[in-house]
């Protein structure tokens, strides 16, 4: 694959999936699927990270990576 994703979009990313998780943890909602879902989002946006790659840029051509080489 492709690496698309840059460091500063990892940074976001990993925010992202600690609050997801956080509120998915402690949120109390009504409905449990609201906490799975928040955690289908930090497992997808902690995925991404490690593996260097977002298949939503791959579609529509987009990348954060500054590196050409990879």
């Amino acid at each position: 694959m492709k690496k698309n994703v840059g460091s500063i979009d990892k940074i976001i990313r990993v925010i992202i999936a600690i609050v997801a998780a956080y509120f998915a943890y402690k949120g109390g909602f009504q409905n449990e699927w609201v906490s799975y879902v928040l955690y289908a989002v930090a497992i997808i946006m902690l995925l991404t990270t490690f593996i260097s790659s977002c298949p939503l840029y791959s579609i529509f051509g987009c990348s954060t990576n500054k590196n050409k080489e990879d």
